[in-house]
């Protein structure tokens, strides 16, 4: 899925182009005015506003005709030789009241973890996570008698902003708040350099309570969107 692009007042306003510009700098693939992460590690791309036609291009030339991309639409619409799959209604919260709490049963996740992680995330559905994903951040996680059983970890990275993201639990050990523990304390890592938590979520994401009852507030709506790169394109 990709954030919406728009008007750009806040650096939260435009998070995946600030990352890629940013602290994630090294991992940005670029055309023109396009960058994206690689794409086994996140599906996102971005630009410095709302996208022009040579962004349309650059976009199509980076990912290749028929491939579905997470590109922002802001106040504009697709080529018309563009096909837009799926566009979800989501929300941003910020953390600036959250300041987290380290949690002991925790423990940091290393590329071994990777194919835990990547089964874990293939049952719960927390949102993409890819076999390099884990490089874009810090992630934590539970384990009970050797299982992966929960998780959470760091994605964008605006300066000065950490997403909280890939938030899951194995359905057999819900209701134990693990979720909780592990968002908090994905959080005090985040506080610890002096940044501050912030997360996505889909509109209608279930979750949504559970992290205002934790102190993030809504900043902004804004949706996720999926395109089809067409077949035909002018580069």
């Amino acid at each position: 899925m990709g954030l919406e692009a728009g008007p750009m007042s806040h650096i939260l306003d435009n998070p995946v182009w600030e990352s890629l510009s940013g602290p994630h700098a090294s991992f940005a693939e670029r055309r023109g005015g396009v960058a994206r992460y690689p794409v086994d590690m996140s599906p996102f791309l971005a630009m410095a506003g709302d996208p022009t036609a040579d962004d349309w291009d650059a976009i199509a030339a980076l990912a290749g005709p028929g491939t579905i991309v997470a590109a922002p639409l802001g106040r504009s619409q697709p080529p018309p030789a563009w096909e837009i799959v799926q566009v979800v209604p989501g929300v941003q919260l910020s953390g600036e009241a959250v300041w987290g709490e380290p949690d002991a049963e925790a423990v940091r996740l290393t590329a071994a973890d990777v194919p835990d992680m990547l089964d874990l995330t293939a049952h719960t559905q927390p949102g993409p996570f890819l076999p390099r994903t884990i490089e874009m951040g810090d992630y934590l996680g539970i384990r009970r008698n050797g299982a992966l059983v929960a998780m959470a970890g760091e994605r964008l990275h605006p300066p000065g902003w950490t997403e909280i993201s890939a938030v899951c639990t194995d359905p057999a050990h819900r209701g134990q708040g693990l979720a909780t523990r592990l968002i908090l304390a994905v959080a005090a890592g985040i506080r610890s350099r002096g940044e501050t938590p912030f997360l996505h979520a889909a509109a209608h994401n279930p979750a949504i309570p559970l992290y205002e009852s934790l102190g993030f507030t809504l900043r902004r709506h804004t949706t996720f969107n999926a395109l089809r790169v067409p077949h035909l394109t002018q580069t």
